[in-house]
């Protein structure tokens, strides 16, 4: 008799939408993305379901298009710091997790910003580690410019080694602070670090203790190949795009198999999908729900902007309920939209071109039909059985290890997936009902790293 497989423990996270259309902004339930009272609503809601963590993005430069901001989607963010400071605040078991670029910053001010809130959360702290793609972003910074793609990751590699090296400068049992004595540190030696490298050549002396999950649990967002590698080398869990089954089962079982040639086994990496979701009474009232959601997030000068994504031109004058344009697209090198990684995703922007004029003719779609409906879809919709008993499918089928949900209202879009579908899935057995552990690392079953680069299992 075969053993049948054990029942995989479901991850939830939650991603606060903005900088992106995503989020309806111009809904009548939506709030503000700045005022904090937005993002301790969303935080506090996302405990409330026991959800591992909150994720934040970040954007470096508000994006244009044809020279002027682009106000369609949410326009910046505050701090990604400060907000995961004030909101280690109000909450007490919720994971922290913000996006922070390797490209333009420094190893000894990120650990720092990290390792303090590490301390300020009680053990509760992560990192997106990203790099940075275009020059556009990088006239925000000193230095300027941009790295191409193998030494952004060169580089971001070498960042999160160093990084580490500055975590690791305390053992954690250095602090004695007898004050009969008068011995505050047991070691005169506690934080200094040398690191000379390709990108870094540094010394000194790292001012923050070490905290209570030793070094943050390290998140990595890259789909190329050095991404994918780099991942698998030393991040904890991957955010990844591929929230579909056929194409998550292909990611997860990619990234998976790269593992061992570094050491480590299966569940030393998570596979969690960002992943939208529509809920109704019944699953037909959830499809026509999401339908209308699209339209929101599709307004008829979103998909005008859109289309120039592809054209390279200025498509201003051509009506969004009306044919695609004859004109063809601009392979230019100088891009009519700055800042926004979609454009990257048309390389061949005339093959693009010739295939959205023949789905728009098969179907007789409008230019804001085309945008809709080959866009980015729901990932989740139904009833909230339907969509539970999905996302347990999905992840009992190996195409993640759970989900990072981006709800399209903020910040109460959350609230009903928490009241709704959590009980569902904790019915199921899949889900806690409580947490187990007080530090994200606990709450994802990683491993805790100990000042010698060893490390010890997570309390189960």
């Amino acid at each position: 008799m075969t053993k049948s497989k054990p029942q995989k423990q479901i991850h939830l996270a939650a991603h606060f939408p903005g900088v992106n259309n995503t989020t309806v902004w111009s809904d009548p339930r939506a709030g503000s993305h700045i005022d904090f009272s937005s993002f301790a609503h969303f935080a506090k809601t996302a405990e409330r379901a026991k959800f591992d963590f909150l994720f934040l993005a970040e954007g470096l430069r508000l994006r244009e298009q044809g020279g002027h901001i682009y106000d369609l989607d949410v326009v910046g963010r505050p701090d990604t710091f400060t907000v995961l400071a004030a909101l280690a605040a109000v909450t007490d078991r919720l994971g922290l997790t913000g996006t922070i670029n390797s490209t333009f910053n420094e190893p000894y001010e990120v650990a720092r910003q990290f390792a303090s809130l590490d301390h300020l959360s009680d053990g509760r702290s992560a990192w997106n580690v990203v790099t940075s793609w275009d020059a556009f972003t990088g006239e925000n910074f000193r230095r300027g410019g941009f790295l191409p793609q193998d030494e952004r990751y060169s580089r971001a590699k070498e960042f999160l080694a160093t990084a580490n090296e500055l975590f690791d400068s305390w053992r954690g049992d250095e602090i004695i602070a007898d004050q009969a004595t008068g011995t505050f540190l047991g070691d005169a030696k506690a934080g200094a670090f040398v690191h000379e490298g390709k990108h870094f050549d540094i010394h000194g002396r790292f001012n923050v203790p070490r905290s209570p999950q030793g070094r943050p649990v390290i998140f990595q967002a890259g789909d190329s190949d050095e991404g994918r590698e780099f991942a698998a080398s030393s991040a904890d869990a991957i955010f990844s795009r591929y929230a579909a089954l056929d194409t998550g089962q292909a990611f997860y079982t990619d990234v998976k198999s790269r593992l061992a040639k570094y050491g480590r086994r299966s569940d030393q990496l998570l596979i969690l999908p960002a992943a939208s979701f529509v809920l109704g009474d019944t699953d037909a009232e959830a499809e026509e729900k999401a339908h209308e959601v699209r339209r929101q997030q599709v307004s008829g000068a979103t998909a005008i902007k859109h289309l120039e994504f592809v054209w390279n031109r200025d498509l201003s004058g051509y009506d969004p309920e009306g044919p695609l344009p004859d004109i063809d697209p601009d392979p230019g090198e100088h891009h009519i939209a700055r800042g926004r990684a979609q454009v990257r995703m048309y390389r061949d922007p005339l093959a693009v071109a010739r295939e959205w004029r023949e789905l728009a003719a098969a179907n007789n779609w409008s230019i804001r039909d085309l945008v809709i409906e080959t866009g980015n879809r729901q990932n989740f919709i139904g009833t909230p059985a339907t969509v539970a008993r999905t996302i347990n499918d999905y992840v009992q089928a190996d195409a993640s290890d759970g989900f990072i949900l981006v709800p399209y209202i903020t910040p109460g879009g959350l609230d009903e997936f928490a009241d709704q579908v959590v009980p569902l899935l904790q019915e199921q057995g899949v889900f806690r009902t409580d947490y187990e552990g007080t530090t994200l690392r606990d709450h994802l079953g990683l491993t805790h790293p100990d000042a010698s680069g060893l490390a010890h299992r997570a309390a189960s």
